[in-house]
């Protein structure tokens, strides 16, 4: 029952500091909204995507913990990354580079 109860503890305390996460970023850009995506067994991601358009993510090591966090910050969530939530993410140079962009006629990494 103890390990039960260190899992049920460690759980609650990594939902407790990305809730805290995510509640500073959305105090940062102005309010946000967020989407949760598995991403295996490496858990699960949230996305975030601020009022003024910055965006960011955090990784849960569970699809459950992740939608705890969420939940317990009190932003918006979508199901998927898509229409008007993705449209809301604003990109620079740094994100072109960063995704390859340099064949898309983004700037080089240089």
């Amino acid at each position: 029952m103890a390990d039960t109860q260190q899992v049920d503890a460690k759980a609650e305390r990594q939902v407790a500091r990305l809730a805290k996460q995510i509640g500073t970023f959305s105090k940062a850009h102005g309010g946000a909204e967020g989407q949760v995506a598995y991403i295996g067994e490496r858990g699960a991601r949230i996305v975030l995507v601020g009022e003024d358009g910055g965006w960011g993510d955090l990784v849960a090591t569970t699809y459950e913990i992740a939608q705890q966090a969420v939940e317990k910050s009190g932003i918006t969530v979508h199901e998927a990354f898509d229409g008007e939530f993705a449209a809301k993410v604003t990109t620079g140079p740094y994100e072109w580079s960063r995704m390859a962009g340099i064949q898309v006629g983004g700037p080089s990494n240089g």
